[in-house]
């Protein structure tokens, strides 16, 4: 019998001051069975750190031709392609070239990535930015997850806070580009 995915509901209130975004929203995550806490909370910070009009969740670790998100203008043409993990090169590359805009935002050690996309071709990589978070933040906040909580998401000056059903942390939101360390 196959495992099926586990459904989240987030009650969230983002407050994005180096971008000038605020919202209250509800976000439902279907979590795969092969995907990490860590992997999804990523997913999740992902969306609300990039939140605009026209973004969405795809299936994650699931989806094979799409990025983790995706933004789309109102024709249904992708905006923005946003990879989350440690996605090969040719993947980044596809979204720059598909979308214009690309990002990734890794859960792991940063170097290993930038050093295989220093050494490979990724359209206007001098333009991917690659984020990472503090060591082990993700982890850890990960572990307070439940399958409906309340996430309170700030940004400033290049800090997250992320405060999950009263348990707050914080991180440096560390920006790297594809082009390489």
């Amino acid at each position: 019998m196959a495992l099926t995915a586990t459904l989240h509901h987030f009650t969230l209130q983002l407050a994005d001051m180096d971008r000038g975004v605020y919202a209250d929203f509800a976000l439902r995550v279907a979590q795969q069975p092969s995907e990490t806490g860590a992997f999804m909370l990523l997913r999740v910070l992902a969306y609300c750190l990039e939140f605009e009009d026209g973004i969405a969740l795809t299936e994650g670790v699931a989806a094979t031709d799409e990025p983790a998100v995706v933004v789309r203008d109102l024709t249904g043409r992708i905006t923005k392609w946003i990879e989350v993990g440690a996605p090969d090169a040719e993947r980044v590359h596809r979204g720059s070239k598909l979308a214009g805009r690309a990002m990734v935002y890794t859960h792991r050690d940063p170097r290993p990535l930038l050093t295989q996309y220093a050494d490979s071709k990724i359209h206007r990589a001098t333009e991917v930015p690659v984020y990472a978070f503090d060591r082990d933040f993700l982890t850890a906040a990960a572990e307070t997850l439940q399958r409906r909580s309340k996430l309170a998401v700030s940004v400033t000056e290049g800090q997250l806070y992320l405060d999950i059903d009263g348990d707050s942390r914080m991180s440096e939101i560390h920006r790297y580009s594809a082009a390489g360390l």
